[in-house]
């Protein structure tokens, strides 16, 4: 077996992250950040003239990662720890397709990252936002406005929603029950997983706003592309782009919180929870593929289990008016 190339071009680096994208269905957004932090790896070993990592070298780049050297400032842990797991990923493919012999980084830990817990905004702060988005009748308002009151109607991923394609989208409500329809939307998570979310009314009513006043506009200043949301040229509208949208509203609103299109999410998880759905149901609603992802949530509320606890623990009643036998 011949020693990895660390230097430019990086072949072996290209055909893993081929294989990310065929064998795997890596999205767009993934295998940029497998690419990214590869990259860091690909630059230290290089710097230093080494073709067969060791296991010491791995701990080097670990360690230059959390202090910072080279004119490079240091990294977040967390951000250590996911350039860790690039580096992890890689070589585990590479004794997989017998291009070494060794995993280098069997060993390795990286810095334990704080947990940081997802920070949601109240159902008041949601109204402000959604009500800022899009004040007006033109295109881009109706654009903004539907986009926002679907991130939110959703929990959908940022990538999943500049990822719809106009026909993943049924606003034709489908019939349940004799007295309740629902207008559903096929979302395409991590790996291209299928799932199938409901849309409330709100979102469906944006929606319909922007594809028949909204979006024809938009699509004229285009080449023709089925994407959903688009930009002012007509084109699929982008991840920054979606983010700009978020920010413009939470000016408007004057809210002085850190807001990206993931509180959005956050906030749908944990409105869903204080409103009486179930942690199974919320995975199924967000498309994590572990109930211990969403279990996360529950710890965002801590006045709601506190109320869930006293009205449900038999030794949590006031004794003073609790009944006695």
């Amino acid at each position: 077996m011949t020693p990895v190339s660390f230097y430019d071009p990086a072949p072996e680096a290209r055909w893993f992250l081929d294989d990310l994208t065929v064998s795997r269905g890596a999205s767009e957004h993934t295998v940029t950040n497998y690419r990214r932090d590869l990259d860091r790896f690909i630059d230290f070993m290089g710097s230093r003239s080494i073709t067969s990592a060791t296991p010491n070298d791995v701990e080097a780049f670990v360690r230059e990662l959390s202090i910072g050297r080279d004119g490079h400032r240091p990294l977040a842990p967390s951000s250590v720890a996911r350039c860790l797991s690039a580096v992890r990923s890689f070589f585990k493919w590479a004794v997989r397709e017998q291009i070494v012999e060794v995993d280098p980084t069997g060993r390795i830990r990286g810095p334990k990252a704080a947990e940081d817990l997802p920070k949601a905004l109240t159902v008041a702060e949601v109204e402000l936002l959604l009500g800022s988005a899009g004040v007006g009748d033109d295109a881009r308002a109706l654009r903004d406005r539907a986009l926002l009151e679907f991130l939110y109607g959703t929990g959908a991923r940022v990538s999943e929603a500049v990822g719809l394609a106009v026909d993943d989208v049924a606003l034709a409500s489908s019939r349940v029950e004799d007295d309740f329809e629902i207008s559903l939307v096929r979302l395409w998570g991590k790996g291209r997983k299928e799932r199938i979310v409901p849309l409330g009314s709100y979102a469906v009513m944006a929606l319909e706003a922007y594809l028949v006043r909204g979006r024809p506009e938009l699509a004229k200043r285009g080449s023709g592309t089925p994407a959903l949301f688009l930009n002012l040229r007509g084109r699929p509208l982008s991840r920054q782009s979606a983010w700009e949208i978020i920010q413009r509203a939470a000016g408007a609103a004057n809210l002085l919180k850190e807001i990206s299109p993931h509180t959005l999410r956050h906030s749908f998880a944990t409105h869903m929870l204080e409103g009486g759905a179930s942690v199974r149901e919320v995975q199924e609603l967000l498309g994590h593929a572990s109930v211990a992802t969403t279990q996360i949530y529950t710890r965002m509320s801590p006045q709601l289990l506190s109320e869930v606890y006293r009205s449900t623990h038999p030794r949590a009643q006031d004794p003073t008016t609790s009944k006695t036998g």
